[in-house]
């Protein structure tokens, strides 16, 4: 009805995981959303459509396995590409579940400036500007930090994990936790973590690792550039806002990201 291509694949025994994926594939036809499911799960998970909005080109996917939680992920296509996104909270309608992906934070903006329920879930209204998960607020919203120009980066790759980098013209960090990021950590390890790693494996030392922070308070300015998003301008300092998608316990189970 979404004019997308779903197909399930079963995961052999020795490929090693138990838990079943949501993924985007692509082939000689194009892109399509894929269930990857393990053999020990392929006749027991309970795997439904809860709504699909034909227009927009989104549904809902709901996936409840014989033992363990359901879980809720938005498909859909966002400017340029496919995306699977896990939801939380337990929406029953993909408009719910746009509202649910939004913080805490966004949707009582939305509420304050009386944002129409039809615009709600555009890319750009009087509430913010959005690409992809990302989500920029005027500063003046919320009250800003001080932005020091000295530590102003240009330039600078905004990613979650491992998921391809959204480009900041201008980005500013304060705050936040110091973490430890590498290919083989992309999600970051905490100073206690990443020092019983190498204490446990000293080989680990060599994995090329750079001291990052963790949910820092993140402003942008200026052009955002991201391969499967339309560019866009913020003239002025914006707060920058991740969706709720990582505060799922099935977002392991979402393996394309963005």
């Amino acid at each position: 009805m979404m004019g997308a291509r779903f197909k399930i694949s079963v995961a052999p025994a020795q490929r090693g995981s138990n838990d079943y994926a949501v993924d985007i594939q692509q082939d000689r036809r194009g892109q399509f959303f894929e269930l990857l499911v393990p053999e020990r799960l392929r006749d027991s998970l309970d795997v439904n459509v809860l709504q699909t909005d034909k227009r927009d080109r989104h549904l809902l996917l709901f996936v409840r396995p014989a033992e363990g939680k359901a879980a809720r992920f938005l498909c859909g296509h966002d400017e340029r590409e496919w995306f699977v996104a896990a939801v939380p909270g337990g929406a029953s309608t993909v408009v719910q579940a746009k509202e649910a992906l939004k913080p805490l934070a966004i949707r009582a903006r939305q509420n304050v400036l009386r944002v129409p329920m039809r615009l709600r879930n555009r890319r750009k209204n009087a509430a913010f500007r959005r690409q992809g998960e990302w989500f920029f607020v005027p500063s003046s919203a919320w009250g800003r930090d001080y932005i020091n120009e000295k530590f102003v980066l240009y330039n600078e790759p905004l990613r979650r994990g491992a998921g391809k980098p959204h480009i900041v013209e201008q980005l500013y960090r304060v705050g936040g936790e110091v973490v430890y990021v590498c290919p083989n950590r992309p999600n970051g390890l905490n100073e206690t973590q990443y020092r019983k790693l190498i204490q446990s494996n000293p080989a680990a030392g060599q994995w090329g690792w750079q001291a990052l922070r963790r949910n820092p308070r993140v402003y942008a300015m200026g052009r955002i550039r991201h391969p499967d998003h339309a560019t866009i301008t913020l003239p002025d300092w914006h707060r920058v806002v991740l969706n709720t998608e990582t505060e799922t316990d099935t977002m392991r189970n979402v393996a394309f990201i963005d």
